[in-house]
């Protein structure tokens, strides 16, 4: 499995040298990046209020925005636009920073949100509320259950940590691929057995990842959880670079590895779990976005969780961007614009970093 570079732990550090630049040139980097990735967020949003059938040059965006009339624009602009652009940053920015304390717990740079099996749970209960009907009965009717299904895994997975308090991230992972393969059958019945096709081509949509129709609903119920549960991920980011470095070496640093590794999973499982329950399966943020971003500034997690969260919400709010545009003439969902631009951008970063 291949692993993620650590940083060298205190005990292997090289003596400071005559020459400390290298050393100033990551948080210089960051800086940078942070600034630019703010930057182009506001700059995304402004594109997306202005965007769609009724079009709105950047002042007019800005204008429907901080001073709203009552009118068709200023209506428009908060009733469908905005709801839709905070929950795509909020979506984005969950599942970037919770790719991040994967990658971190498992030492794997391939490993995502979706693979402790959390988001496959989330899938099953949206398909679950879909196919009885929830739906169209409930406002919340499906995002209560999806995010229903992401905390049974969550439950399971815990209840797996707690009865094997020496389980590798081998384990783990093996469990996730379980849970997924488990879900994906649940899933495949569900479907088959739909009463009415109408909800069989709903369930496949929602399973597809899009972001159309959220109201600012689905935008309360998934900030409360990504926001406080991003917020105490912050408070882990010592922990987190302790782990990128081993257990053996978490452990002589003062941690409980069992109980830290506990801890932050079940946080990233609540976090991806309201993230998915309000967008469906959205794939490879959450894998991109933090390889990207540790290749630029590096592995400290202090500066690689907020950035890598800023540049997930644009990558989603930029890629709901691009299908909103698309779909004028065709149905093109946000979860397969994102895997359209994030698997050859991930290609390329692991080429690059190989032949590096």
């Amino acid at each position: 499995m291949t692993q993620l570079a650590s940083p060298p732990s205190p005990a292997t550090a090289p003596a400071a040298g005559p020459s400390p630049a290298p050393r100033l040139q990551a948080p210089r980097r960051a800086a940078w990046l942070a600034a630019g990735a703010v930057l182009a967020l506001v700059l995304a949003a402004l594109l997306s209020v202005g965007l769609g059938t009724l079009r709105l040059d950047a002042f007019e965006a800005v204008r429907a925005v901080v001073a709203p009339d009552g009118g068709q624009v200023s209506t428009v602009v908060w009733s469908i636009r905005l709801p839709r652009i905070v929950v795509a940053m909020l979506v984005g920015g969950a599942l970037a920073g919770v790719g991040v304390v994967m990658q971190a717990v498992f030492r794997n740079p391939l490993a995502d949100p979706g693979v402790t099996g959390v988001s496959s749970g989330a899938a099953v209960g949206a398909v679950a509320g879909i196919t009885l009907g929830l739906g169209g009965s409930l406002q919340w009717g499906v995002p209560v259950a999806a995010f229903a299904g992401s905390l049974a895994v969550a439950l399971v997975l815990q209840a797996v940590l707690q009865a094997n308090r020496g389980a590798s991230t081998y384990t783990l992972i093996l469990v996730g691929v379980s849970i997924n393969a488990f879900a994906g059958a649940i899933i495949s019945v569900l479907v088959a057995n739909a009463h009415d096709d109408a909800l069989a081509r709903g369930a496949v949509f929602w399973l597809a990842g899009d972001l159309e129709l959220r109201t600012w609903t689905h935008a309360a119920m998934a900030a409360g959880p990504v926001l406080v549960g991003l917020a105490v991920l912050r408070t882990r980011v010592r922990a987190l670079d302790a782990l990128l470095l081993g257990d053996d070496v978490a452990a002589t640093s003062g941690y409980d590895v069992h109980r830290t590794r506990l801890v932050l999973l079940l946080v990233a499982s609540l976090v991806t779990g309201a993230a998915v329950a309000v967008s469906g399966v959205i794939s490879f943020v959450g894998l991109v976005v933090p390889h990207a971003v540790r290749l630029v500034i590096g592995a400290k997690h202090a500066l690689l969780l907020p950035i890598s969260v800023v540049c997930g919400a644009l990558f989603l709010l930029l890629a709901d961007t691009l299908a909103r545009a698309a779909s004028v003439s065709v149905v093109v969902q946000t979860g397969a614009v994102c895997a359209v631009v994030g698997a050859p951008v991930f290609l390329a970063l692991l080429l690059s970093r190989r032949r590096a």
